[in-house]
């Protein structure tokens, strides 16, 4: 399964007019929790590429009392300052992107060979561990 450019703008301002900040925030931590480390917390399985249905995604989101909608899904997607989520190809699946913690997926990335410079952005606060620990 192939995911869609992440990067799109969402452009519906009445779709946002409904949803506060604090909703979305707390709904991208939510899809974070599910798709990232806890599928199994509102009762999905992800496939091995890290992919759940949204239909059963919003389903069992609503059974365990979490207000969620495709709706909500496409904005908390869309307006992602880090992209964290992508949408398949057909718009009948979504995943996050990376970070994941759950032995259900085991994303295939393709191998590459770093570059000779190559940066990555962290807290000042984190560099003697990271010096240290990798």
């Amino acid at each position: 399964m192939t995911s869609v450019n992440k990067n799109r703008k969402f452009r519906d301002e009445n779709a946002m007019a409904k949803y506060n900040d604090k909703e979305l925030a707390e709904t991208s931590k939510f899809l974070s929790f599910v798709l990232r480390h806890k599928p199994e917390a509102i009762g999905i399985v992800l496939d091995r590429e890290g992919w759940a249905d949204i239909d059963k995604l919003i389903l069992c989101a609503q059974k365990a009392g979490k207000r969620l909608t495709r709706a909500l899904l496409d904005i908390v997607v869309a307006t992602s300052d880090k992209k964290r989520f992508s949408y398949s190809s057909d718009g009948t699946c979504i995943r996050a992107v990376q970070g994941h913690l759950t032995s259900q997926v085991a994303i295939g990335f393709i191998e590459k060979t770093p570059p000779q410079f190559l940066y990555h952005g962290t807290a000042s606060r984190f560099l003697d561990e990271i010096k240290n620990k990798g």
